[in-house]
C-alpha cells in the first residue's frame, strides 16, 4: 500500500505516496536531484524552481541516456566475445572428435 513521504528539493517540500520497498530508491534519488539542482542553481544567472527543475531533469536525462548507450555498447562487445569462444570452442570440440575417429 502507497505511503507518503516528504522529500526536499532545493528547499522545497514534497509529499509523494510510494511503495514501502520504493523508498529507499525514490528518498536516493530525491536527495541526487537536490544535489544536481543545488549545482545548477549555484551557476545559474536566474535560479527560478521552475528553470532549475527542467535544466536538471535535461541534465540528469542525459546522463542516463549517455549511461544506456554505454551500457548497449558495452553488452554488444560483450555478446561478440562470448559469440567468438563459442565458435572456438565448437572448432576445438569438432576438431578433438574427428581426431579420434
Amino acid at each position: 500500500m502507497s505511503e507518503p513521504i516528504t522529500i526536499r528539493l532545493n528547499d522545497r517540500e514534497f509529499l509523494v505516496a510510494c511503495e514501502p520497498e520504493e523508498r529507499a530508491g525514490l528518498l536516493a534519488a530525491a536527495s541526487y536531484l537536490d544535489s544536481k539542482m543545488r549545482e545548477f542553481r549555484a551557476n545559474a544567472r536566474s535560479p527560478g524552481f521552475d528553470r532549475l527543475a527542467v535544466l536538471t531533469a535535461l541534465s540528469v536525462t542525459h546522463e542516463l541516456l549517455e549511461t544506456r548507450q554505454r551500457h548497449e555498447s558495452e553488452q554488444r562487445v560483450f555478446g561478440e566475445g562470448i559469440e567468438t569462444l563459442r565458435r572456438k570452442l565448437e572448432g576445438a570440440l569438432e576438431r578433438a572428435t574427428s581426431s579420434r575417429t
